[in-house]
């Protein structure tokens, strides 16, 4: 059901080409939003960006110039950038973090912090120049919250997202660019095994109070509210759309 509540306003949205990323664009989309699907699978992505009527650019989100390359596409097709959702992320398979490669830490720390380093050093000096409202939001993770081992380093990844998300929401909130998170709990993506260490996920969902994994539509539905008017007054939180299960 749409009511239109993103009309008019242009979204880059990282990592769309599929699960979370992929339900964020398609919200947007059906919300009015002009959608930009940057992604490294150029051939699921451009799907995407054409069933959306959106656009679609390759991009890697620890490389500068190709922030910079996604926010000229933005202002050349649309005029103007009103969003971004960082929601690109990397993991690597639960094990114990002895076994964590260098190789493995820095991509985590590169697709997890580093690209919203990027995103902010590109982007905010155009809202700044265009005296621009802006709106950012990271899909951050309930590991960055409710941190287990396993998953040290990505956990950690996600508290550094978490806590960058609020410096930057009280640095720049007088600007009225805003900075916001969403943590899901896991659901049933591509990385769900990563994370796991297994495809069952049931003694997992054991433990969520509403009883069910997340879903790319709870994601969603959360970084619509949160990148609408109606959330102009909501900077520096990070949404727990995890069913209870950080309570």
């Amino acid at each position: 059901m749409s009511s239109n509540r993103l009309e008019g306003k242009v979204a880059i949205i990282t990592g769309a080409a599929s699960g979370f990323g992929r339900g964020i664009a398609t919200k947007f989309a059906q919300e009015g939003a002009k959608v930009i699907v940057a992604d490294l699978s150029e051939e699921a992505g451009k799907a995407v960006a054409s069933e959306l009527q959106g656009t679609f650019l390759r991009t890697d989100v620890t490389l500068k110039a190709d922030w910079e390359a996604i926010l000229a596409l933005a202002i050349k097709e649309y005029g103007h950038l009103d969003i971004v959702v960082n929601n690109a992320g990397a993991a690597y398979r639960n094990k114990p973090t002895e076994s964590v490669t260098e190789k493995e830490f820095d991509m985590v720390m590169n697709v997890n912090v580093k690209s919203i380093f990027l995103s902010t050093n590109v982007i905010v000096p155009y809202f700044l120049k265009e005296n621009r409202p802006g709106s950012f939001i990271q899909i951050a993770s309930t590991a960055g919250i409710r941190p287990r081992g396993g998953l040290s380093w990505y956990s950690a990844s996600k508290g550094a997202c978490i806590t960058a998300t609020k410096a930057l929401a009280s640095e720049y909130g007088p600007k009225q660019i805003r900075f916001n998170a969403v943590s899901p709990v896991v659901g049933i993506t591509g990385m769900t095994d990563l994370f796991l260490g297994a495809t069952d996920i049931s003694s997992f969902v054991a433990t969520v109070p509403l009883g069910r994994p997340s879903t790319p539509a709870d994601i969603a539905n959360a970084c619509c509210y949160l990148a609408s008017d109606e959330a102009s007054f909501i900077t520096g939180v990070n949404l727990e759309v995890d069913g209870g299960r950080c309570v």
